[in-house]
């Protein structure tokens, strides 16, 4: 068992030993008073543990706040997976698609009006961001608590690199400035919109290939010269020898009294010893 689960299952009988009286009442009443001492997460580990439905009607505690919190992570993780199937997913497959690795989606509200100039377009890389909108979405991701709900529900569904934030994204051009020089330059206004970015890869940019420039060469011989990662070019002892069918195209070594030289005229050498009469 693992530490997580370990703590968790400590968590829960904990809770049913010291409120056993209320887990009868449970079974009784159907409602589930928590006692004094006992956190709103432990009680709900408890009745997860013991398969009791979690929810206003039958818990009953002073701690409205951890209550209602504990609710709106509930009511969050369904909503999500309602957006997700119906808006996100769609966008998905699409980049999917056309041979993409990762998606990109900015929420916007049903009232924002995306109008770029086509001569002088964003220079940040927006146009390869894909738009939901919707004002139900955009006010679900203002809430930090519903966005670290949204990542748990991403991962668990398999997804990598997930981020999820607020972030400026240019709508509209309000102005255009001359530089010196006469170049133009574009100001668009900005909006603080919710984002969504990840990725259902797991190694962005690196190839699954081997890199054969990575492999070591056979010809090496020496096996403490290949740990140390020297070039091959420098290891000039360390060539094998002639392989047999090298040594077959060899020349036939010259009779006795003569010798190899560079003279390729077939003129006699004149520091060679003259022959025997």
């Amino acid at each position: 068992m693992c530490v997580f689960k370990r703590c968790c299952f400590c968590n829960v009988i904990f809770c049913v030993v010291c409120s056993f009286s209320n887990w009868q009442d449970y079974y009784k009443s159907g409602i589930i008073r928590c006692p004094d001492g006992i956190s709103i997460p432990e009680l709900r580990e408890a009745c997860d543990y013991l398969c009791i439905s979690f929810d206003y009607s039958t818990i009953k505690c002073r701690d409205l706040s951890a209550l209602m919190h504990e609710l709106s992570n509930d009511g969050a993780r369904r909503q999500f997976e309602f957006y997700l199937e119906e808006m996100v997913l769609p966008l998905m497959v699409a980049s999917a698609q056309s041979g993409e690795r990762e998606c990109h989606i900015v929420v916007l509200t049903d009232d924002d009006v995306v109008d770029w100039d086509e001569e002088y377009p964003p220079q940040m890389g927006e146009e390869y961001s894909q738009i939901i909108y919707s004002t139900k979405l955009y006010r679900f991701f203002k809430y930090i608590e519903n966005r670290d709900v949204a990542k748990s529900v991403l991962k668990e569904r398999g997804l990598k690199k997930i981020r999820l934030g607020i972030e400026g994204y240019p709508t509209y051009k309000e102005k255009v400035k001359k530089r010196p020089g006469g170049r133009p330059e574009v100001i668009y206004n900005y909006v603080q919109r919710p984002f969504i970015r990840m990725s259902w890869e797991k190694e962005e940019g690196k190839s699954r290939h081997v890199d054969f420039q990575c492999v070591k060469s056979k010809s090496i011989t020496n096996l403490a010269a290949a740990a140390a990662d020297i070039p091959q070019d420098q290891l000039v002892v360390m060539h094998p020898g002639p392989q047999v069918d090298e040594l077959d195209i060899l020349p036939n070594h010259p009779p006795p009294g003569q010798h190899y030289s560079n003279n390729f005229n077939n003129e006699p050498d004149p520091d060679a010893p003259s022959p025997a009469v």
